[in-house]
């Protein structure tokens, strides 16, 4: 996966995003500041037009993952920004310098994410947020990358890290939100899908596409 697997990636989460942007401010009124879609959706165009403008452009996905943090953390308010923000920033700073990343270092950046998020956000598996969909990806993907065929083909790894992305984000309803804005509300928290969840499912089901994308040129 190289630089451009990487603005690939953005690329399509800001589609993604903007395409759900109704769907996430409509979870995301039920328990929190019915703002998530708008928010995300302004953030990611963003990073978008960050990546496209950039002089020198990004030299490496470690770059494309650092500009993309800086520009969320700068473009979307309420808690999504620092913390999305500083997931990908970290990844990026995990890859390093390097030209091409594989599956393994790429299942280790966003692990590195996910600490950040856990540490911000003082959240863990089962508290109702980003984390509940995030955790079980990045434990399905470095799983699946055991089993990796020899020709290092990686689609069907993501494919299976964006469905536990999107089991753990519907695996929220049932929860009681026991961090962040929804935590407010007490037992009336439970029976909604979790908007962080379920926008960390979408970008990772981005990733899946990408992936899916760039095999099949």
């Amino acid at each position: 996966m190289d630089t451009a697997f990487f603005v690939a990636w953005i690329e399509e989460i800001a589609h993604v995003i903007a395409d759900q942007r109704d769907h996430l401010t409509k979870l995301d009124a039920a328990i929190g500041d019915a703002d998530h879609g708008a928010n995300l959706d302004r953030g990611f165009s963003a990073a978008r037009e960050a990546l496209a403008s950039a002089d020198p452009p990004p030299a490496t996905p470690g770059d494309v993952l650092t500009l993309t943090g800086t520009t969320l953390i700068r473009k979307v308010g309420g808690a999504s920004g620092p913390l999305y923000g500083s997931a990908f920033r970290q990844m990026g700073k995990t890859l390093g310098d390097a030209p091409e990343v594989t599956p393994a270092a790429l299942a280790m950046a966003l692990e590195a994410g996910l600490a950040v998020v856990q540490r911000l956000g003082a959240a863990e598996e089962g508290d109702k947020t980003m984390v509940d969909a995030l955790a079980p990806a990045i434990r399905t993907l470095t799983a699946a990358l055991e089993d990796t065929p020899a020709d290092g083909s990686y689609g069907p790894v993501l494919e299976d890290a964006a469905r536990a992305a999107a089991e753990g984000a519907h695996a929220t309803i049932p929860l009681l939100a026991r961090k962040g804005r929804a935590s407010y509300l007490g037992p009336r928290s439970i029976g909604h899908e979790d908007p962080g969840a379920a926008s960390t499912a979408l970008i990772l089901a981005a990733l899946s596409t990408t992936a899916a994308a760039t095999a099949a040129k």
